[in-house]
């Protein structure tokens, strides 16, 4: 048995949770002036600072003074900070994000002296399989967790491996992160309980001293710590206080035999709280979102934007990175809390899309008013469909497009605007009022094109982009007042504007490249015929020459993908009773199933041929709420339309389904379920830069019931059936393997419940959460659906869900009209299968200048993929997650890698 122990003081931090962040804060800073006036006057004292910067940004904005403080205690080894911007959940939000939390951390504390190199991970819900590799190519050889590490480790260390090979060694907290407060209960008997501690553990700890993590939840530790284990050492015990990177770079020595390989999900040791990747639907989608925004606003600036707009930029991410903490995307705060994750969400959203559009303004400028400008964040060429507003076209007439090389295509209108836009009678003495409206020469969000004045009438004619001569609003103005004068009495004013449509128009773009076209009245003699069969649609069926959807009598969908593979019953939504809480989903013990509807309608609302679609209806009597005996649903019920819009486009070979509903209901679950032609014993999900295969079960043991519910962030697959997802969702084979199941809402009200049927211990307070109920919310959820027999790689769902994800982003030329379109323009290319591409952005440094740094993933356990990178650059730089060159080549615009099997792998390219 070991007799020796080393003690880490110090304290973990939700940045928010049950409170919100600015009462959490008020209690940093308190503790942390605690750490400081601690470490200053006691120099055997260490802290190790939760390994998130977070906790000391957000104590420096209130304490700047004390920078220096922090700094001199962080050079002298005695204060731990980094290596995190923020402890994150990490399966709730992209891979790209990780790296980017890890860069922001490791920056941050770089400029007080220095990051802890220790992926420190102490409260995460469960672990991503790649994580091992982030931290190895950051150049970080430990990681230190707790929750999810399979029953297979049976020591306080494991080598942790992910899908590429890539391992770090990894501390298992195997009793918490506070495992050493028990000891200290009692201060005068600290070397009793230790011996006691050390011998109820000693199997764990082999010849290695015993890691005491001295510290928990929103508090400093106490002042006299450091006294108490000294007088504990005098008395015979081996104690030393460290920070956790001392604790491994100088006090273990026991060799590593255990490996783990892949995420780490199992309850064995620790609840993993899995009920968090499907409440507050609301945060997971805004997250996705926030994400998608910056990713497209990084590609927009590095490749067609003149501006540098990296502070914007690094303030999105900053806050895109907040809001991934565990407590915050995963729902499971008090409503002003996720109130303040949303805002957060939605500013990062907001800021990043600024960048975006302002970087699209460039290329725009090119483009006439009269036309569009289409920009393609993904690397690869893709034919699209865009949605743009038009002038409609004269009666007997059709639409169509025109690009820049003088190429042809038909356009689908799918609405009509109506062109009166106000008609008013007054006195000629009020008409001055109605002049004030024009500002310069917009009116009603249009342009005057020109304006008629008669003996009591006024009309305007309004178009979006003017055709007529200049327009002077000081001369309408002096020509309104003699005709008023001349003529008082009452006068009609009338603003029309010119025909106007709702156009889908198909677009060819090139990779990471920009197109523009032009939509005008056609005679239809000159328009090209499509490339692919159109889309049709019948009173209950769908087809596009590649997939065909029939709806069944019962309201589900019947698919049938490229090969011939059918799915059958699609769509069959199941809604049960949910007693759980934030943390975990409970059914009632008497639960009631609701899944056949009692009314359906089926409606044609667009039938091609670009785009086809149906809508079907389907009204559900559910229970209201839990009755008050909450282990039995209630019996009065409340009837909720839901409403599936599904869809099929010329060319492509996924059909797209949307569902829509205003909950109504209090304590369920609604699933989305997808039956399979045959049984299955695994799925695959991708997730933070992998694929990962589950099983029908997942491992239990510990206070938590080990439901086989899992996560997903881009897709899912099993068997025969492959769903494209735009947020991250829970999923799970149901019906032994039979159907596939993912979440649509979870509403729940309490954070946590004191007595949980799945759980034995509470989670947190029972503090009620009514926000988490989300009635009278429209909840809506889309996704697309992939039959195919040759799984995910077959049916190449890894580019599918980029393109489902990812739609191209469209903006009007601001040149002036009638000007010849520029032609289209390709940025950066990058061919290989199932390649993943999470990050095109510039990047700038002293020494070599500015360049564009590229991100590629092999999404594969093939043993080589080929990728090849094209643009304009004559350098490329290997570089590490953190952006340090590993090694230099010259090249000219173009680029070949082989990369291993899930490999990471980043470039820029100058």
């Amino acid at each position: 048995m070991t007799d020796s122990a080393v003690f880490v003081p110090h304290f973990h931090w939700d940045r928010e949770w049950y409170e919100p962040f600015q009462v959490f804060r008020h209690r940093l800073v308190a503790a942390l002036d605690t750490v400081l006036e601690t470490a200053e006057t006691d120099p055997d004292f260490r802290f190790t600072v939760d390994g998130q910067m977070a906790a000391i940004e957000d104590y420096l904005e209130m304490r700047p003074e004390n920078r220096e403080r922090v700094a001199a205690l962080v050079a002298e080894g005695r204060l731990a900070v980094g290596p995190w911007l923020i402890l994150l959940d990490e399966f709730l939000c992209s891979g790209e994000t990780i790296v980017r939390n890890l860069q922001m951390g490791w920056a941050a504390a770089a400029e007080l002296g220095g990051a802890m190199p220790i992926g420190y991970l102490p409260d995460m819900f469960g672990h991503v399989a790649q994580m091992p590799q982030i931290l190895a190519r950051a150049g970080i050889e430990h990681a230190a967790l707790w929750r999810g590490v399979p029953g297979s480790v049976d020591g306080h260390a494991f080598n942790w491996r992910a899908p590429d090979g890539s391992q770090v060694r990894t501390e298992f907290l195997f009793d918490g992160y506070d495992n050493g407060l028990d000891v200290l209960l009692v201060p005068d008997r600290i070397g009793r309980a230790l011996g006691d501690y050390a011998e109820m553990t000693a199997e764990r700890w082999g010849g290695d001293p015993v890691l005491a993590m001295a510290g928990t939840d929103h508090n400093a530790p106490d002042p006299q710590l450091a006294s108490w284990l000294r007088q504990a050492t005098a008395e015979g015990r081996a104690i030393t206080i460290a920070t956790l990177d001392e604790y491994l770079r100088k006090h273990v020595r026991d060799e590593v035999s255990a490996v783990v390989t892949g995420e780490l999900r199992s309850h064995v040791r620790g609840n993993i709280l899995p009920g968090v990747l499907s409440v507050r639907l609301g945060l997971k989608q805004r997250m996705a979102v926030a994400e998608r925004t910056i990713d497209h606003a990084e590609r927009m600036n590095a490749l067609w934007s003149r501006r540098d707009d990296s502070p914007f930029l690094d303030l999105a991410w900053h806050k895109i990175i907040e809001s991934t903490a565990h407590d915050s995307v995963v729902g499971s705060g008090t409503d002003e809390t996720c109130d303040q994750v949303a805002a957060r969400l939605a500013e990062a959203a907001q800021t990043a899309r600024a960048v975006r559009d302002t970087a699209l303004s460039e290329p725009a400028e090119l483009v006439p008013s009269d036309g569009y400008l289409v920009a393609n964040p993904l690397p690869f060429d893709r034919s699209v469909l865009v949605e743009v507003d038009v002038v409609a076209p004269p009666e007997g007439s059709a639409l169509i497009a025109t690009t820049a090389d003088g190429s042809t295509a038909p356009v689908q209108l799918i609405s009509e605007a109506p062109t009166v836009l106000s008609d008013e009678r007054m006195d000629a003495s009020q008409l001055e009022r109605v002049l004030r409206r024009i500002h310069r020469r917009e009116l009603f969000g249009r342009q005057i094109d020109h304006y008629e004045l008669t003996p009591g009438a006024l009309v305007f004619h309004l178009a979006e982009v003017p055709t007529s001569g200049p327009f002077d609003l000081l001369i309408l103005r002096r020509e309104v007042a003699a005709a008023a004068a001349e003529h008082p009495g009452e006068w009609r004013v009338l603003t029309l504007e010119e025909a106007r449509a709702t156009a889908l128009v198909p677009v060819s773009v090139p990779a990471s490249g920009l197109a523009s076209f032009r939509v005008e009245p056609s005679d239809r003699a000159s328009i090209a015929v499509p490339s692919h069969a159109p889309a049709t649609a019948t009173d209950r069926a769908l087809s596009n020459g590649l997939v065909e959807v029939a709806v069944a009598a019962d309201g589900t969908l019947d698919l049938t993908g490229p090969d011939g593979t059918v799915l059958y019953g699609v769509g069959r939504l199941v809604d049960g009773g949910d007693r759980g809480d934030s943390y975990n989903y409970a059914p009632p013990a008497r639960d009631v199933l609701v899944s056949e509807p009692t009314e359906i309608a089926v409606e044609l609302v667009e039938n091609g041929p670009l785009r086809a679609r149906l809508r079907v209806t389907r009204v559900y009597a559910w229970p209201a709420a839990l009755s008050a005996d909450r282990d039995v649903r209630g019996e009065w019920t409340v009837p909720t339309p839901v409403e599936t819009l599904v869809e099929v486009r010329a060319g492509e070979p996924f059909v797209r389904v949307s569902t829509s509903f205003l909950n109504q209901s209090a304590d369920h679950r609604l699933r989305f379920h997808v039956p399979l032609p045959a049984p299955v014993t695994t799925s695959a999900s991708a997730g933070q830069f992998a694929v990962t295969e589950r099983g029908l079960t997942a491992e239990g043991g510990w206070g938590e019931y080990p439901l086989p519910t899992f996560p997903a962030a881009s897709f899912v697959s099993a068997g025969a059936a492959n769903v494209l997802l735009d947020h991250s969702s829970e999923y799970e084979l149901v019906g032994d393997g039979s159907e596939l199941a993912i979440t649509l809402l979870r509403a729940i009200g309490s954070i946590s419940v004191n007595i949980h049927p799945l759980r034995d211990e509470p989670a947190a307070s029972e503090i009620p959460v009514p926000g988490a109920q989300d009635l009278g919310m429209r909840i809506e959820n889309r996704f697309a659906v992939v039959p195919s027999a040759a799984g995910w790689q077959g049916a190449n769902a890894v580019a599918l869900a980029e393109e489902f994800r990812n739609d191209v982003l469209v903006t009007r030329g601001t040149a002036p009209a009638g000007r010849q379109l520029p032609p289209d323009t390709a940025g950066l290319r990058v061919d290989g299968e199932d390649v993943l591409v999470s990050a095109v952005r510039r990047v700038t440094d002293d020494e070599h200048g500015s360049g564009t740094e590229v991100r590629l993933t092999a999404m594969s356990d093939r043993a080589a993929t080929t990728v090849r990178v094209t643009g304009s650059f004559s350098e490329a730089a290997t570089v590490d997650l953190l952006g340090r060159t590993i090694s230099r080549t010259q090249v000219q615009d173009a680029l070949e890698l082989l990369l291993g099997p899930w490999e990471i792998h980043s470039v820029v390219l100058r």
